[in-house]
């Protein structure tokens, strides 16, 4: 049965490839993006290939900005039945220089390096806002249209940083153990009225956000980048269609028992000890 699949964030090198993906199932999808031009050319591209896609501008921290983009929705596909809470990321005001602290760090003058005394409360509330909230606040809009009705779910988008944090990252990580840990928790809320909650925990996958940290202009690895592939045993970065295979499970009726579940997709990087 065909169903309509509100992706936001979508305008990104994930989402976009999953909504691709969601459309070739033959699904009405839905690209909420704050950068509307990115949400039409997604969208553009799965019309042009058969399927069937409107871009919508929104602001996940902005309720007013939800509730006018669910009208849009509405008024083209009718109600919602699946939310992917896909829109996310990371700020450097929230991020250390250094793995580790030592000692001479507090001496270190240098423009632009922080250690974790440095760290902008600003930064971090972003951060966590844009995560946590920019989950929660479009679950309230558009889970209204799923209460009471079969076939409907909720899949947010946690990272492996959720299980084992990262260095550098303590804003990221927390971030997105908070939206492992709501998923649980809306899973148990929302079990009465028909709706599943689950959550995709990606690894390394290469985007635009992360790229310049990950590799230098020349593709190749940067040092923190090839730690990374190091501990990882299938020794790639993810790729987005990595993704493909569990998000269509999960948005499918071949879940329709599994709730409450964060599934990692991460090449073994987490099942890796390092020796």
């Amino acid at each position: 049965m065909n169903k309509t699949i509100v992706l936001t964030g979508a305008g990104g090198v994930l989402c976009s490839t999953l909504a691709e993906a969601l459309a070739k199932e033959g699904h009405n999808i839905a690209v909420l993006d704050l950068r509307k031009e990115a949400a039409d050319k997604v969208a553009k591209t799965i019309n042009n290939n058969g399927g069937s896609a409107i871009g919508v501008e929104a602001n996940v921290l902005e309720k007013a900005s939800l509730i006018k983009s669910k009208k849009v929705v509405n008024d083209a596909f009718g109600k919602v039945d699946i939310l992917v809470n896909g829109a996310g990321g990371n700020h450097p005001l929230g991020t250390t220089s250094n793995p580790f602290f030592q000692l001479e760090d507090l001496e270190n003058k240098t423009e632009g390096f922080k250690t974790f005394f440095d760290l902008d409360p600003k930064g971090i509330e972003f951060t966590f806002n844009l995560n946590f909230l920019g989950t929660l606040i479009p679950t309230q809009v558009y889970g209204e249209d799923m209460v009471g009705r079969e076939g409907c779910s909720v899949l947010n988008i946690s990272s492996m940083n959720a299980f084992t944090p990262l260095t550098k990252i303590p804003a990221y990580s927390g971030a997105k153990a908070a939206v492992s840990n709501f998923t649980q928790w809306l899973a148990v809320h929302f079990s009465k009225v028909g709706i599943r909650v689950n959550a995709l925990a990606p690894g390394f996958f290469l985007t635009d956000q992360n790229r310049t940290l990950l590799t230098n202009a020349d593709g190749s690895l940067t040092q923190r980048g090839q730690q990374i592939i190091d501990q990882t045993p299938m020794g790639r970065y993810g790729e987005p269609e990595d993704l493909v295979g569990t998000t269509l499970w999960l948005c499918s009726d071949a879940s329709k028992f599994v709730t409450g579940v964060v599934v990692p997709i991460d090449g073994g990087f987490a099942a890796y000890s390092g020796v």
